[in-house]
């Protein structure tokens, strides 16, 4: 199989990672549940994931990195600790469901900044005339899962910090390839999943939290500590860390972080964007394929998207999984994204790499898709 869908999950881990877990499953239990060494086991290793986490994002306490289970239980995290029912947020126009959603759940007044793809300073202009006095939260995510548009994040949090708005961002595409620094950027969220740039396991997620910024819980329940008191303890990341943690996975999570400190970020971005060049330059030769990208791919990240005249992406997807690529085609639970961009009506097939890409999968996948359309048209 040729995995080209990396922004859903990085089916290919280093193999550290399925190590580590069988290690955990061997030999720890659960952090802060005994004193034993099963226990203590676990919590030392919980702990050191948090401790590389806050070093890789320029967090400077460790006890602000709070495991979730995926990028969207952060996100609701965030939202919820930030948003008041019926409050007000400002909103990129390519925020995927696990930032809509929640506001709609919240009945949000939700004002959208939007501009047109790859055009980071009309993102920026529309953020600047939105962020106002009342508005509760700016939640922008700083690559679109759909598109790979990198967004003016720096800006934007400049923006935040000079009218005193909180920012979330959402790292859920840039955790692990971009840079990200938590106290650089002022943010007073930043949500991620373990199982894409970070190469974790799915079933994990971090949320790191501001110093200082206030934090709703989602979930009551145990945490190991205070258990005599009712409510959650008002400490991080106890207060949003409810029930048992999923060891094997924070193990794995720690030897996904520990192979992206290795291998470093300016490397796999190096890969990740020559591989999308390859892809984008090859693809705009097929007769009828639109390719979502600019010359240079300025302001992209190893996400493409594209549409095909005459053929449903969906079916190309499936003529794509039956040829053993396997890409992913729809609306990418992004339909903000795609009415921005204007590909809601249609959606898109789109391709996503990571650091286990090479430049000959590229080149097989062309004549795939010639073949794919040919036989649907």
């Amino acid at each position: 199989m040729i995995y080209f869908d990396s922004a859903a999950t990085t089916f290919q881990k280093p193999p550290e990672v399925a190590a580590a877990m069988w290690d955990a499953l061997a030999s720890m239990s659960s952090p802060g549940r005994g004193g034993y060494p099963a226990a203590v086991r676990a919590a030392d290793m919980s702990f050191q994931c948090r401790s590389e986490l806050a070093e890789l994002f320029g967090l400077s306490n460790p006890e602000q990195v709070v495991f979730t289970l995926n990028a969207t239980h952060a996100l609701n995290l965030a939202i919820k600790s930030l948003v008041p029912p019926g409050g007000r947020a400002v909103i990129s126009g390519y925020e995927h469901n696990a930032v809509t959603r929640p506001l709609a759940a919240l009945r949000a007044r939700v004002e959208i900044a939007a501009g047109p793809l790859f055009q980071p300073e009309a993102v920026l202009s529309a953020f600047e005339r939105l962020i106002v006095p009342g508005v509760d939260a700016v939640i922008c995510s700083h690559v679109s899962n759909v598109f790979g548009f990198v967004q003016p994040i720096e800006e934007i949090a400049s923006l935040c910090r000079s009218r005193k708005v909180p920012l979330i961002v959402d790292a859920s595409q840039s955790a692990g390839v971009l840079p990200l620094d938590m106290k650089a950027l002022g943010a007073a969220f930043i949500g991620m999943p373990g199982h894409k740039g970070l190469y974790g396991p799915q079933g994990t997620g971090v949320l790191l939290c501001g110093e200082g910024v206030p934090v709703r819980t989602l979930l009551e329940g145990g945490t190991g500590s205070l258990s005599i008191q009712q409510e959650m303890p008002e400490f991080l990341p106890d207060r949003l860390e409810a029930g048992t943690h999923n060891v094997p996975g924070i193990a794995g999570l720690l030897a996904g972080v520990r192979y992206v400190k290795r291998r470093g970020l300016e490397k796999i971005l190096d890969r990740e964007r020559r591989l999308t060049h390859q892809a984008a330059e090859g693809l705009s030769r097929i007769p009828g394929v639109k390719v979502y990208a600019l010359p240079g791919l300025p302001h992209q990240a190893g996400v493409l998207s594209l549409t095909a005249e005459g053929a449903d992406v969906e079916s190309l997807g499936m003529a794509l999984a039956e040829r053993g690529v396997a890409a992913r085609a729809g609306v990418h639970c992004a339909p903000l994204a795609h009415r921005t961009a204007g590909t809601l009506d249609s959606g898109t097939l789109r391709l996503s790499f990571s650091d286990f890409n090479k430049k000959e999968e590229i080149s097989r996948l062309f004549p795939v898709i010639w073949g794919a359309l040919e036989n649907r048209r």
